[in-house]
């Protein structure tokens, strides 16, 4: 992944994973096993990630300036001061977007050559 490069089209296409922390980041901050938690609840458990590998895709990140380390304060009594909270930054966005709509395209090609159902009218 380019590491200095301000083209969302440059880093495409991202790594699934990759895609999945930027989805989670775009919803808002968020801690490493938040971030575990809400990519196995919207895959459905199909993407199930090892810490690890989660951490080195957001380090990943992190050096490519898809994603930043927040500056969150501890505010709940539950809350452990040791969690590192990430959050997207514009270029992540941009970045997201773009492989959104580089899918939205195959999906759309899938569907003209009919090995996906045309979506419900």
């Amino acid at each position: 992944m380019p590491l200095s490069s301000s083209s969302a089209d440059q880093f495409l296409p991202l790594r699934p994973v990759e895609f999945e922390i930027l989805l989670t980041l775009a919803n808002g901050e968020r801690h490493g096993y938040a971030i575990l938690q809400e990519i196995a609840e919207r895959s459905e458990n199909a993407m199930e990630l090892e810490t690890g590998t989660m951490y080195r895709a957001l380090r990943r990140l992190v050096e490519a300036g898809l994603a930043r380390p927040a500056a969150r304060r501890v505010t709940r009594e539950s809350d452990d001061e040791r969690r590192r909270y990430y959050a997207i930054t514009a270029l992540g966005t941009r970045v997201a977007t773009a492989e959104a709509t580089r899918m939205a395209k195959l999906v759309a090609s899938a569907r003209l050559a009919r090995l996906l159902p045309q979506p419900s009218a």
